[in-house]
């Protein structure tokens, strides 16, 4: 399985750029993203940028990955509030479907 990580653009190249996430850079692939400014947060796949990103959604698919590292730590100590506040865009609503899943 091969999950996306939010990156941010720290340096642009021709095809490339050196993007961070969390103090570890790597030269992402921006073919399918083109060049983007300096700042500018992707969606990295295998050092491959495949989606622009708000800083907001960043935010929040860094978020989910926190809370995933908590829930693979295996503790059962852990309760759901110290992992609710990272879905805070989530808790106390109904959920939704998308719109090509509606009948």
């Amino acid at each position: 399985m091969c999950i996306g990580i939010p990156m941010q653009v720290v340096e642009q190249h021709d095809e490339s750029a050196r993007c961070s996430y969390r103090g570890q850079e790597s030269l992402v692939d921006m073919m399918l993203v083109g060049p983007q400014p300096i700042g500018t947060w992707l969606l990295v796949f295998l050092d491959t940028a495949r989606e622009v990103l708000s800083e907001q959604k960043a935010r929040q698919i860094s978020d989910a990955l926190d809370a995933m590292r908590l829930a693979m730590q295996g503790d059962s100590s852990i309760d759901h509030n110290q992992i609710d506040h990272f879905f805070a865009d989530l808790v106390d609503r109904e959920p939704q479907l998308p719109e090509f899943l509606k009948l």
